[in-house]
């Protein structure tokens, strides 16, 4: 994902009224719901990304509340130089901004996705020395918010290197030993011919290890060189990850898409001539419930209105299309597997 990262973090204000503590209302602190309450969907699997750190983010209880929408997937958690997580790599894992939105949206009813990773920065999983550090990093976090869902977004260095992609693998198996009932999301990127053979080198080592996590989720945007349909570009990828991850798991393709998830971008991508309208998003959509994948996210709910108003594309904080604001999050609240 593009974290649209300036020199410098600009500080981002949050409205905070009267905050549960955190990590108030997650998965291990809840109540027990009532025998005639419908079990609570998935935490990941409609938590559109918002990245807090740069831009003009919008409030995320502002969000949930125009949207309908329950949970975002707040970006990212990065390495401060060394093994130890902090947002952004600068900004502390409590007492500041970040814990006090999470409170927020927590008293609000809804919950977070923390992603791990990102397009820049420095990775946890280059600089810890070995999957057990690892772990420990990511368990800092799970704790300090008492999470239920976590996604890597693995890229940039942390993709490109066989050992720092072995690290991450290794460290969420042991993780999903440990807490068997973590959603856990490993996002990466995919091309237009399919998935590289980093990809799918991650994908049979962690079936290797009998580490099947809730979603392998693709980035299906980007897709070098640029398509005009996006719909049928990323039904087309999405199909390529099945065979991988049904040849790994040796199950049927119903049971991988079960597995999968997409996270689109909305608008203008990175990419010139490459766009996800509305309507296209639409068709992703459509598409995903049909194959009952586990999640579908965008990046990101900052850009999730038009440039009107100073909002500029190249701050990350509007679509570049003729969308009313929020059209993205309200299709995607309304998804089901």
């Amino acid at each position: 994902m593009r974290a649209w990262w300036a020199a410098g973090v600009a500080s981002v204000g949050v409205v905070v009224g009267s905050l549960l503590p955190v990590g108030a209302g997650a998965r291990t602190g809840a109540p027990a719901a009532a025998a005639t309450t419908p079990p609570p969907l998935p935490i990941a699997m409609v938590a559109p990304y918002e990245y807090m750190g740069w831009g003009e983010p919008p409030p995320p209880v502002g969000v949930l509340a125009a949207t309908g929408l329950h949970d975002l997937t707040l970006a990212f958690i990065l390495s401060n130089g060394t093994c130890d997580p902090e947002w952004d790599g600068s900004r502390p894992l409590l007492g500041g901004t970040d814990a006090a939105t999470i409170a927020a949206i927590r008293a609000a009813g809804g919950n977070v996705d923390v992603s791990f990773g990102g397009d820049d920065g420095t990775k946890l999983g280059v600089v810890c020395p070995d999957a057990t550090a690892l772990m420990d990093a990511y368990e800092k976090v799970i704790n300090a918010y008492d999470l239920g869902a976590i996604d890597v977004d693995v890229e940039g260095t942390e993709y490109a290197s066989a050992a720092a992609r072995s690290r991450v693998i290794h460290a969420l198996a042991d993780l999903q030993h440990r807490d068997p009932h973590l959603e856990i999301s490993i996002t990466f990127q995919v091309y237009l011919s399919g998935l590289g053979a980093d990809g799918k080198s991650m994908i049979r080592a962690a079936a290797a290890l009998r580490f099947q996590p809730y979603a392998w989720t693709i980035m299906a945007f980007d897709l070098t060189p640029a398509v005009s349909d996006m719909p049928a570009a990323t039904e087309r990828v999405t199909e390529d990850l099945e065979q991988v991850v049904a040849g790994a798991y040796h199950e049927s393709a119903a049971k991988a898409y079960e597995h999968m998830g997409i996270s689109s971008m909305n608008g203008d991508t990175d990419i010139v001539g490459e766009t996800v309208s509305v309507s296209a998003f639409g068709q992703i959509l459509a598409f995903a419930e049909r194959k009952h994948l586990a999640r579908v996210s965008f990046w990101a709910v900052n850009r999730d209105r038009p440039c009107t108003g100073g909002l500029s594309e190249n701050d990350g904080d509007c679509s570049a299309v003729s969308q009313a604001p929020d059209a993205y999050s309200d299709l995607l609240a309304s998804y089901r597997s």
